[in-house]
């Protein structure tokens, strides 16, 4: 049986920061935050607003624009790892939102969890419901995964400049009109690391951020190799000798805790993909210098331990990014999927899903016809796992991705100023005001200091 995405929609909250005011404020080289790290914008939750309101938002808005009702919905899924509550799940607290809408007891029938693993439980979330499709429970229900997540740094720190939140609601369904799945190819890869991690009480990570993302490449690779073979013993995909697996992949979309951060992977992962392929002597020549290789490879600590290593190592990647080969596959197969993040900032699980959202509006603006296109996803969650997987395009999707207007999601946003956006941070608004009243979408109205209970509100 068929499974995959029907439509999908996103809510970004209507305050941010630009890096503008960001650098000069915080004494920082504005070309590294917007050419190094590519962020230009970082979209801030206003005093009214928690993770579960981005979440029902965004549910809010692909079920009324689909006219769903709750009856129709079997299954009701959010993955977060903004959660404030360590027991009730989020998905019940959306629950309590939409009920408001569509009146009590109204989705009473609909099963669902919160998942949690960093910024890769969204797949997990994805792939367990497409599971539940495949199996015939469905039973002509959609299931709806929504991905949702402030990204939320100390300030001062070196993460602060990589904020953002937002929420993506992908509706899934036996009869997608965007996207269906292939089946049985599905990677993953998994391991105990302290790379990224929140402990109890605490609203901002720790963070190794050098350690992070060396880990994130290698477990997406990781993933990769196993999703190669997967994708050869099914017959999917049947590359030559001289054929990487990924030329076989039209648009990728990775994990972006930053956007640059996307292509940086492409270049680690076509490294390991042609490093033994023909093309791979020429493409050395070009470079200029041999491929650093480790003394003792194969654990991130040995890695760490060899700063000559890091430092060549990073030169080699920056001459093989400046190659017309490069440059080609990142044109062709990736720069799309970063224009998003650009303007939002990471959205820790959805932004994977932000940049599949992203790929295919500019891809489209573009005049290609994205119909049997093969989009492959490498998801990374800190902590830490990979999944890597892969879908094609329906013939329907421009039912869909001919009303995506970015433009329009993320019109009519306020930007703060510095002060404004370290009192939102601290916390020092008081809890029944806010800068913006959120008009026509769930707000969260009190805290009872009591008990912590959350009460909310459709602001109509």
């Amino acid at each position: 049986m068929a499974a995959g995405i029907d439509d999908m929609s996103i809510y970004i909250p209507k305050l941010y920061v630009d890096t503008e005011d960001f650098a000069e404020a915080r004494d920082v080289d504005i070309d590294k935050m917007r050419k190094g790290l590519g962020i230009y914008q970082m979209a801030i939750v206003d005093n009214n607003q928690d993770p579960a309101c981005l979440a029902a938002n965004a549910a809010y808005k692909i079920m009324k624009r689909n006219d769903i009702q709750p009856k129709d919905v079997g299954r009701l899924y959010i993955s977060t790892e903004s959660s404030f509550d360590e027991s009730k799940a989020m998905n019940a607290y959306v629950v309590g939102m939409l009920e408001q809408v569509y009146g009590p007891d109204t989705f009473e029938h609909c099963g669902g969890v919160e998942t949690k693993f960093a910024c890769v439980s969204g797949s997990y979330a994805l792939y367990d419901n497409l599971n539940w499709i495949r199996a015939g429970e469905a039973d002509s229900q959609y299931a709806l995964v929504v991905v949702s997540d402030i990204a939320k740094y100390d300030l001062g720190s070196s993460g602060e400049m990589t904020q953002g939140a937002g929420a993506v609601a992908m509706l899934l369904n036996d009869e997608p009109r965007l996207l269906t799945f292939d089946r049985k190819v599905t990677a993953t890869s998994i391991s105990d690391e302290y790379d990224f991690y929140r402990p109890f009480g605490k609203d901002t990570p720790i963070v190794h951020g050098q350690y992070s993302n060396l880990l994130y490449l290698m477990q997406v690779r990781k993933a990769l190799e196993l999703y190669k073979t997967k994708v050869i013993s099914t017959g999917l995909i049947k590359p030559s000798p001289d054929e990487s697996i990924l030329d076989y992949i039209d648009y990728l979309n990775m994990h972006l805790p930053y956007s640059a951060m996307g292509r940086k992977a492409l270049a680690y992962l076509l490294r390991h993909e042609w490093r033994n392929l023909p093309r791979w002597g020429p493409m050395i020549e070009k470079i200029g210098m041999a491929e650093p290789i480790a003394k003792t490879p194969g654990t991130i600590e040995t890695i760490l331990a060899n700063p000559d290593f890091i430092k060549d190592d990073s030169k080699f990647n920056r001459l093989l990014m400046e190659t017309d080969e490069f440059n080609d596959m990142y044109e062709e197969k990736l720069s799309s999927s970063l224009i998003a993040s650009k303007m939002i900032g990471n959205l820790y699980t959805a932004s994977l899903y932000l940049g599949f959202r992203s790929s295919l509006e500019y891809e489209h603006k573009k005049g290609i016809d994205l119909a049997g296109k093969r989009i492959g996803f490498g998801s990374y969650g800190s902590g830490s796992s990979a999944m890597v997987f892969s879908g094609v395009i329906t013939e329907e999707y421009l039912d869909i991705v001919s009303h995506m207007e970015l433009e329009s999601d993320i019109a009519n946003r306020r930007r703060l100023t510095l002060e404004e956006y370290e009192m939102l941070h601290r916390g020092l608004m008081p809890a029944d005001e806010s800068l913006l009243s959120g008009k026509d979408e769930f707000i969260l109205t009190d805290v009872d200091k009591s008990n912590s209970e959350r009460r909310y509100a459709f602001n109509s």
